[in-house]
């Protein structure tokens, strides 16, 4: 009877082993790449952050954490690298202000948090999965959000932080444009494509648990307390059971066409696969909206998908092998 009871225990064992998932692991690092201006400085500070953030978030999976950790340690190490649109490295607004936004959902669950027009929170993911995990609510704004953050312990940065000389040149850039123009302009030019700068992940976990995150500092010389795709889930954020999706691109054309949970919704009632579903969104959808960008995405089967319509986009991704692979532009181009 014992024996018996020991190989039943064991045969059990081996079918949740075989049952568990492959750990998987996509990140970005924003679309709207302009090729001329990846000088080779910037590149190897670009792969390198984006190196330190694939390694921030697999060692989560590879030490058995769900895929919500996993996202949460790498939009945490590429808020806090200058050399992208997030955190540390976000741009400014037309009043010279930094405005974060950053949201993250829970496949398994569909639990979502997200964030908008922060400006003294060090990591808008942290508490974009605070606002998920301690408050009723799924999005918190401006002072309400940073009050919350006070009321949970999380500390306040001083708005300097975020200072970085780059960003506010081409905040002084932008404004010496607009000014030559004579006009009374309202923002981004409607007919001049922005930087797209934001970072995100997606991952699966050995649970077979997806999840996905995105923070950004939106547009350089914004308006009006605009907020974009990132922190709008289904638009710039999304995850289920069946697939996973960060996007990056320009935010008014993400969030008419709800690119991100488009993309799982064909997937799981049309029966697309992944990269098809991604396509026809990037490609098709988003273009004839007249915008542009990228998405990462990821399904359960460990199936990745990475479509963007601009010269390039920064991204990393671990495969099954856990071999790491960083990339900028096409194959074709680099």
């Amino acid at each position: 009877m014992l024996l018996r009871n020991v190989c039943a225990l064991l045969l059990a064992l081996g079918a949740l082993n075989a049952m568990a998932a492959t750990p998987m692991l996509v990140i970005h690092g924003g679309a709207g790449v302009i090729a001329k201006e990846v000088t080779p400085e910037r590149e190897k500070a670009v792969r390198a952050g984006l190196q330190r953030a694939l390694e921030s978030g697999y060692a989560q999976l590879k030490s058995g954490k769900p895929a919500l950790d996993a996202v949460t340690a790498v939009i945490t190490v590429l808020e806090d690298d200058p050399n992208f649109n997030a955190g540390k490295g976000a741009v400014f607004n037309h009043d010279g202000r930094n405005e974060l936004d950053a949201s993250i959902m829970d496949g398994a669950t569909l639990r979502a948090g997200s964030v908008a027009n922060v400006h003294r929170i060090k990591n808008p993911i942290l508490l974009a999965r605070a606002v998920m995990e301690q408050s009723p609510h799924v999005m918190l704004t401006g002072d309400g959000a940073e009050q919350f953050a006070q009321s949970i312990g999380m500390p306040l940065v001083e708005p300097k932080y975020f200072y970085t000389e780059e960003r506010w040149q081409q905040l002084q850039k932008a404004l010496g444009e607009e000014k030559a123009k004579g006009a009374d302009s309202k923002g981004v030019d409607p007919g001049k494509t922005p930087h797209h700068g934001t970072v995100g992940a997606v991952a699966l976990d050995t649970q077979g648990r997806l999840a996905a995150g995105t923070s950004t500092g939106g547009m350089t010389n914004k308006r009006y307390g605009r907020v974009g795709d990132s922190p709008v889930i289904g638009a710039g954020t999304y995850a289920n059971g069946r697939c996973a999706v960060s996007a990056t691109g320009w935010g008014e054309f993400y969030i008419r066409a709800n690119a991100a949970h488009d993309i799982c919704a064909r997937v799981e009632y049309k029966g697309e696969p992944l990269g098809q579903a991604a396509d026809d969104v990037v490609l098709g959808v988003i273009p004839k909206l007249g915008g542009d960008g990228g998405v990462i995405a990821l399904d359960a089967a460990g199936n990745i998908a990475m479509p963007f319509n601009t010269e390039g986009m920064y991204r990393g991704w671990v495969d099954k092998d856990g071999k790491v692979h960083i990339a900028i532009f096409p194959a074709s181009i680099k």
